[in-house]
């Protein structure tokens, strides 16, 4: 019997290597992700859910792929809200850039039905349609240099681009008279769709606060005030009307840890990851007169 090993069977045998290390090292960290999360849940004595969309590389050819929140992310987090006893607190760790409205509007109005508690834990940003999110929970625990952002809607196509709904209305305010039939369906467009974004703030945050608190809080963050990526942090946050408040438990952090960005050649931000402490002085000594 000849057991020789050939060099092609060396060759055959790295390449499997090769492929196998990707999924071993994500099976590895979903098993720690799940583990924290576990911890997480031990804690604070509710159901943790994760909505976290980073740029994650795919396969070996380190291709990112932008993430944002999408109808599948609706079908799952309704799963799971539905698979929560009414009694049981909900934590929502949130980390995203935003999405399409009609998914963010689906996970709003669950979270907003479901009888228990309801916490929103934002580690660094959900602007967008996470803010929107974010407006059906009891609370909202940042990070102190977490940021929120406007919900005013976008309107547009890959191909073109998108732009503020309130933009193309103050375009069409300017006398022109070239314009085509396509823009003028924009800016009718632009003008329900900010209706129903403002009707849907209100509708989220109105048995928070009095009426009118409530619809100016759905005025300011529909009607396109300010850009879309203006950061709304924990001080502008509370200003609003919101319940906010900040010390996330230190799980999340470590969470968020195992949501690694896509690799790249050369990290951006390097730094020791340990916790320093002051130095300890040496206590001086008495001069002599």
């Amino acid at each position: 019997m000849n057991t020789t090993v050939t060099i092609f069977d060396l060759i055959f045998f790295v390449i499997l290597i090769i492929f196998l290390i990707p999924y071993m090292q994500r099976y590895f960290t979903t098993s720690k992700r799940l583990s924290v999360i576990k911890k997480l849940e031990e804690s604070r004595g509710s159901r943790v859910i994760t909505l976290i969309h980073r740029q994650e590389t795919m396969s070996l050819l380190g291709f990112p792929i932008t993430r944002y929140i999408d109808i599948e992310d609706s079908e799952q987090l309704l799963r799971a809200i539905r698979l929560t006893p009414d009694d049981m607190p909900i934590d929502l760790v949130l980390h995203t850039p935003g999405g399409l409205v009609l998914a963010s509007e689906q996970i709003a109005c669950a979270l907003k039905r479901h009888p228990g508690k309801v916490s929103i834990l934002i580690p660094h940003y959900a602007m967008s349609g996470g803010t929107l999110i974010a407006l059906a929970a009891d609370e909202i625990i940042m990070d102190e240099d977490a940021v929120l952002g406007p919900v005013d809607p976008q309107l547009g196509s890959a191909q073109f681009g998108s732009y503020p709904a309130v933009s193309i209305l103050k375009a069409l305010e300017e006398p022109n008279p070239n314009r085509s039939d396509e823009t003028l369906i924009l800016g009718d467009m632009a003008k329900k769709a900010i209706n129903q974004v403002y009707e849907t703030v209100y509708n989220l945050v109105k048995d928070q606060m009095p009426e009118e608190k409530a619809k100016e809080l759905a005025r300011t963050l529909s009607e396109g005030r300010w850009t879309h990526d203006y950061p709304i942090n924990t001080e502008k946050a509370t200003e609003l009307g919101l319940p906010v408040k900040t010390g996330l438990p230190k799980e999340v952090y470590k969470l968020m840890e195992l949501y690694p960005q896509a690799g790249q050649r050369r990290p951006s931000v390097e730094f020791v990851p340990t916790p320093y402490t002051p130095p300890a002085t040496k206590p001086q000594r008495r001069k002599e007169d």
